[in-house]
């Protein structure tokens, strides 16, 4: 009978025993498999969603994953795990962004357009935005270019302009993960630098026609792709 006491008092005073009936993932090391799932997730995994797959408590698990981040900064890895839109995923670190460019790429060409990239830019301060008043910023249709940034995921609609009826436009999540931000609020400060829509827009309000591009004839408007 006191032999039977003692262990069950053991078990009691465990701190991180595995709940009855829990599987074995309770009682995997917390690190590596940690490591073993964020390794094969396809975007940001959040705390709570890891705890809840590991049978961890939250708060242990968030205290392994900045232990985790902080090992990899001190041992000097070529990646590292960042807490990005709201989830932890691995990174190669920027350090070593040329040797990776250079292996992705291996000659294609699977970046965005200076034209795409401009346009993302107006779309990421502005928003929610109109397609015709981005063209208005930047001076040149961009309907094209708005219709491969919706493919790529990195922009969706927003709604509509209640007085126009147009639609607007605004930044993914899926942006915020390839940026690697948290949130809107991380963008670097370049709207200063960025025309006033009141200057830019002056007449059109709107009132710029939205072109499709797949209807237009060869040299009837000048649109970017």
């Amino acid at each position: 009978m006191s032999e039977t006491y003692e262990v069950q008092q053991a078990a009691d005073e465990a701190p991180d025993a595995a709940p009855a009936g829990a599987s074995g993932v309770a009682g995997l090391e917390l690190k590596p498999a940690l490591e073993a799932v964020l390794m094969v997730v396809d975007e940001p995994a959040s705390a709570e969603h890891l705890a809840k797959v590991l049978e961890r408590r939250p708060r242990e698990v968030s205290d392994a994953l900045r232990e985790l981040a902080d090992e990899y900064v001190r041992e000097g890895r070529g990646f590292e795990l960042r807490l990005v839109a709201g989830g932890w995923r691995y990174y190669t670190r920027s350090a070593y962004a040329d040797a990776v460019e250079r292996f992705v790429l291996d000659g294609q060409q699977a970046r965005l357009t200076q034209a795409a990239l401009e346009t993302l830019a107006v779309v990421a301060y502005r928003q929610p935005v109109s397609r015709s008043r981005v063209s208005a910023v930047r001076g040149v249709n961009c309907d094209g270019v708005m219709r491969t940034l919706l493919q790529r995921g990195l922009v969706e609609e927003a709604g509509t302009e209640p007085e126009t009826g147009a639609i607007l436009y605004r930044t993914t999540h899926y942006f915020l993960e390839r940026m690697g931000l948290r949130g809107l609020d991380e963008l670097p400060e370049l709207a200063p630098f960025l025309p006033e829509a009141e200057a830019v827009e002056g007449e059109s309000q709107e009132s710029m026609p939205s072109f499709d591009v797949d209807d237009l004839s060869s040299g009837t408007q000048t649109t970017e792709h």
